[in-house]
């Protein structure tokens, strides 16, 4: 038992579920125990002591001692107050958006900006069709690969910029851009390595899926081969879903959970495989798959809207031209012919501000999905540190 002299400026810290929160003082502690969100039997020790006790052993918390039932609450998942709508999910992450706009903004310039210069002095210095190579060529060319680099670079700072940004909107804040960049740089190792396997990954079952096609063009009128590049097709799409699934939240618990490597794929996972006992449209995964598809086809409309015309003419060509390098000759020219497309230049930057809507929309979905302590409540571990803590 703690002694009973404690006083109100006392601050403690609590565990629950395995994630401890605080410091907090003893009106904060009452303000948890009135919404549900601590219970005796949770563990709570004294932010300068580190022997654990019960919170129920808190004096002026709980009259009561721990009861079985509460014991037993503990070992459930936490209860979610109210769940959003998936067209309240929707409308929140338009709200946000444009309540942080010009934040959002200078994120999405940080990645784009260098694209557009890549763009723009690849059209312009591009030599006239049929001349030789100079050494203009050349520099665009060089230049547009130090671009592509910088963005790249630049990625997971956007990456985290975005899931930063969010949660502090949705909490009611509106920090400063340099504030967020700055909470973002120093997520940027881990989120670099994720993205790196996440996208690889991706990168390998694509490339498995263009084997398959080959597979199948080679086969000709072999129905064993067809069937053997069908059984392929179907594996590929069942590890293509799979991973998917896995990864879907591995953003938000990088950097609003502060989780490694591991962790955020393993967490990722287990949120995303949660909610078994609500209906199907309730879910996660299904909320995830429909949010992702919704943005996915947007992206489809805008690159393929005024590209249609021109894939049309490849896929003539492909299907009318027996010899590949004749081929490759024939869209070349056909993409040298082109120049300049300003419309697809315009929708290009388009889908990009639109962007950060994509990621908004996951976090919001993630809020919805986890039982969120009060807002000014910081986790004073990581993830990757939870389970050395007892």
């Amino acid at each position: 038992m703690m002694p009973d002299d404690q006083g109100m400026s006392e601050e403690w810290i609590v565990r629950v579920h395995g994630k401890e929160y605080g410091p907090a003082n003893l009106d904060t502690l009452r303000e948890w125990k009135a919404e549900g969100r601590l219970l005796p039997a949770n563990d709570a020790r004294r932010a300068n002591v580190d022997l654990w006790i019960t919170a129920g052993e808190i004096p002026e918390l709980f009259s009561v001692t721990p009861s079985v039932e509460a014991v037993t609450q503990l070992t459930e998942p936490p209860v979610q107050v109210s769940r959003r709508s998936f067209n309240q999910i929707l409308a929140e992450t338009f709200q946000i958006y444009r309540k942080g706009f010009f934040q959002f903004l200078g994120l999405v310039l940080l990645v784009l900006l260098p694209s557009i210069c890549s763009q723009l002095i690849t059209a312009f210095v591009q030599p006239p069709q049929g001349s030789n190579v100079d050494v203009r060529s050349v520099l665009a060319a060089g230049f547009a690969f130090l671009t592509f680099i910088v963005s790249i670079v630049l990625w997971p700072v956007y990456i985290g910029g975005i899931q930063i940004l969010t949660a502090e909107i949705a909490r009611g804040q509106r920090p400063g851009l340099i504030v967020v960049l700055n909470r973002a740089v120093r997520f940027w190792p881990r989120i670099a390595a994720l993205c790196i396997f996440v996208y690889s990954v991706f990168f390998l079952l694509m490339v498995f899926g263009f084997v398959i096609g080959a597979i199948a063009l080679a086969g000709g009128s072999s129905l064993l081969l067809i069937f053997f590049a069908l059984a392929l097709l179907i594996l590929q799409v069942w590890m293509f879903g799979r991973f998917f699934v896995n990864v879907l939240f591995w953003q938000q618990f990088t950097v609003l959970e502060n989780a490694g490597f591991i962790d955020a794929l393993r967490d990722s996972r287990n949120l995303a495989r949660s909610g078994r006992d609500l209906p199907w449209f309730q879910r996660p995964l299904w909320r995830g798959a429909l949010i992702a598809s919704l943005w996915f086809a947007f992206v489809l409309a805008v690159r393929l809207g005024p590209e249609w015309a021109t894939l049309r003419n490849y896929f003539v060509q492909l299907v009318t031209t027996q010899d590949p390098q004749t081929l490759l000759q024939q869209l070349t020219e056909a993409q040298q012919a082109r120049g300049f497309d300003l419309l697809a230049f315009t929708l290009g930057i388009l889908e990009k501000v639109l962007q950060p809507l994509l990621g908004i929309a996951f976090v919001v979905l993630y809020l919805d999905s986890t039982t969120q302590l009060p807002s000014h409540v910081k986790p004073v571990i990581g993830a990757a540190e939870r389970d050395t803590v007892r």
